[in-house]
């Protein structure tokens, strides 16, 4: 292994650690503060903090965040196989992300997967969950929560963020990384540059011999021979002898 590699190897592991950590801080923080309202408060007794607007308010909830699937009876069963399914995925993504030193990703994981363990615990031991956190607004209140539904939601927010706003980072998680597409780049170049040669080395062997041909033929038309001039036909001349005279008599041909 490289020192590069072992050095980004190290701290994908270090940002994992943290992540953990995190999620452990989380869903102990959110546990106790349920304990802490189970034992001092009675059930659906309230605390005002803000008059008229904050207040600590002990329900017991048998749905998910913000009391949804609160009045169906299998609501409990199927919410803590969601839970589970979901806190598992989420944890294999966090270290996904944090193998590719996606930092607020994995951050947005962390969340999520520290309030789905948070309320998972509640689920099986206690069989609802136990929400605490009011907001009245005039006559509307807002539906009552904990933290983790707080770590759930906001670790959602960013997740959509990022995908909204952010689609080249959310494409790195899922995408292979710079270094795996420019060594496929160089091995496509590489595929490319020998078909090239040969089709450059094919044009050159038909551009030879078309004008070796061409040679060929000129040299055949020079070393045919001249046409030779016509010549005027010969006369031949018939001589007769005959006493005393000589007679020439022309024969045409």
């Amino acid at each position: 292994m490289s020192k590069g590699k072992k050095h980004s190897s190290i701290k994908a592991l270090e940002l994992m650690v943290l992540y953990v950590f995190l999620m452990l801080f989380l869903v102990v923080a959110d546990q106790i503060v349920k304990r802490a309202i189970d034992f001092t408060m009675e059930y659906q007794s309230t605390i005002p903090v803000i008059d008229k607007f904050f207040s600590l308010y002990y329900v017991r909830n048998t749905g998910s965040a913000f009391s949804f699937l609160a009045d169906k009876e299998w609501g409990i069963t199927a919410l803590t196989a969601i839970s589970s399914v979901m806190g598992v995925l989420v944890i294999i993504l966090m270290g996904v992300a944090c193998k590719k030193q996606l930092k607020l990703l994995g951050f947005a994981f962390c969340l999520i997967a520290s309030g789905a363990f948070g309320n998972l615990i509640d689920r099986v031991y206690w069989k609802y969950v136990i929400d605490y956190l009011r907001f009245d607004f005039g006559d509307y209140t807002f539906p009552i929560f904990n933290l983790a539904d707080i770590c759930a939601v906001v670790g959602t927010a960013i997740l959509m963020g990022i995908i909204i706003f952010g689609a080249k980072y959310f494409d790195a998680f899922w995408g292979s990384s710079d270094k795996k597409s420019k060594k496929a780049k160089a091995k496509s170049v590489k595929i490319e540059e020998p078909e090239e040669k040969e089709e450059q080395a094919e044009a050159e062997e038909t551009n030879g011999s078309f004008e070796a041909s061409e040679e060929g033929s000129d040299e055949d038309f020079a070393d045919e021979p001249e046409a030779l001039p016509e010549r005027a036909p010969v006369r031949s001349a018939q001589v007769s002898f005959r006493p005393g005279n000589l007679i020439e008599h022309d024969d045409e041909d």
